[in-house]
């Protein structure tokens, strides 16, 4: 199955939710339709777009008609693909992993798919030629640790854990001190998604990008938020208070597969300015894909 196949079939709840409005639209359109307009933005607030970005997006549809004078279906589905394209195109998507070693710190609530985003990215990236090590930061969650070791044993790569309770800072520098000894390229750092409470856990997470900065003053440091899309705006809340404290550079969005509310990945963009940079689609390790604008609108409104 190709790139585009998978990504259109991970979107098939979506796509179905949105598709009876958006064919309504399409056919109903000759340029000037106020209620070709109102139809959409009622479909992208389904799709949990949410309703500023939903009317953002319209509103950005109509220039691009207007100025193009744009009159039929097909001219209406190419602006609104690129309209929806350069509303997820927030930065650069790729992973910034130049130094030996770079650090990868996921962040996010626990429920989210974390732990099973960490094994598929290491998957990733040991077939891409990386040597990776896993550090089990969440000494917190019972059980975290050994998750993350039988990833470690699937995607054939190092791990470092402590004790259930340890201090998740000491197990990052053992991690850092590892990588380092060994030749390592890439250390990936599990992190709690709670601990007694939220401020707890945010200045543990500072602390860890304390370690990380002193051990590692140059290397390149990406901090992925893991979202489960089918929690819909909830999600922004989320990036929202982990944003200033864990200084993420992207998202990983799960569970799309699961969900008919894919818009969600809109409102995260347009809110939050930071970059896509993997979706999950399925439960397969293949299943976790780097994320395209174009090719997720396309195959949205395919």
């Amino acid at each position: 199955m190709g790139f585009f196949d998978k990504i259109r079939e991970g979107l098939a709840k979506t796509r179905s939710n949105m598709s009876a409005a958006f064919n309504t639209a399409l056919a109903d359109f000759t340029g000037e339709n106020e209620e070709v307009y109102e139809d959409l933005e009622e479909m992208l607030i389904l799709a949990d777009a949410g309703v500023e970005t939903a009317e953002s997006l319209v509103a950005k549809l109509r220039e691009t008609v207007r100025a193009n004078g744009y009159r039929g279906p097909e001219e209406l589905r190419r602006a609104l693909t690129e309209v929806l394209t350069q509303a997820m195109d927030t930065g650069d998507t790729a992973l910034r992993l130049d130094t030996v070693p770079s650090v990868i710190l996921m962040v996010g609530v626990n429920g989210v798919g974390k732990t099973t985003t960490i094994g598929k990215l290491a998957a990733r990236l040991t077939a891409e030629g990386k040597k990776v090590l896993l550090c089990a930061g969440d000494t917190f969650r019972a059980a975290a640790a050994e998750q993350l070791s039988v990833w470690a044993g699937r995607a054939g790569c190092d791990i470092v854990r402590h004790e259930e309770g340890s201090d998740p800072a000491a197990v990052v520098y053992d991690a850092l001190a590892a990588a380092r000894a060994r030749g390592r390229d890439v250390v990936i750092v599990d992190t709690a998604g709670r601990l007694h409470n939220k401020q707890n856990l945010m200045n543990e997470l500072a602390k860890i990008r304390r370690v990380i900065q002193r051990e590692l003053p140059e290397a390149d440091v990406e901090c992925l938020m893991v979202l489960d899309a089918t929690t819909g705006q909830n999600g922004l809340i989320q990036a929202r208070q982990f944003g200033d404290t864990a200084g993420l550079t992207g998202i990983v969005l799960t569970k799309l597969d699961g969900t008919a509310k894919g818009g969600i990945v809109f409102a995260i963009a347009q809110q939050t300015g930071l970059p896509v940079k993997f979706i999950g689609v399925g439960e397969g390790v293949e299943d976790l894909m780097p994320f395209d604008a174009r090719s997720f609108a396309e195959a949205l409104l395919s």
